[in-house]
């Protein structure tokens, strides 16, 4: 059975497009569910105009299918609560010279 800890180091392994640190160290990520085969992942975009918005969902889908192997992937898109560098992991901020 896939857990939350399998789905995180899936989503560690999807960089924003336009700033060098993985979406979950970056704190888009709001919430990870998991039951049975399927997920569900509530996430943000660092603004609600961003070019990433066009492939982001898709791209979190196939990262964690491939490797979780669960049937279903659902990612939600949210603008609520709004994305500020202070979600960022502390690993981030060092990482970005915050």
């Amino acid at each position: 059975m896939t857990t939350k800890e399998q789905v995180i180091d899936a989503l560690k392994t999807i960089y924003d497009p336009e700033i060098p640190v993985n979406i979950y160290d970056l704190g888009l990520v709001y919430d990870v569910l998991v039951t049975n085969e399927k997920v569900k992942i509530i996430m943000t975009l660092t603004t609600a105009t961003c070019p990433a918005a066009a492939f982001m969902p898709e791209q979190v889908c196939s990262a964690v299918m491939e490797a979780c192997h669960v049937k279903d992937v659902e990612v939600e898109i949210t603008f609520t609560p709004k994305w500020t560098k202070d979600r960022m992991s502390e690993r981030a901020r060092t990482e970005l010279g915050f």
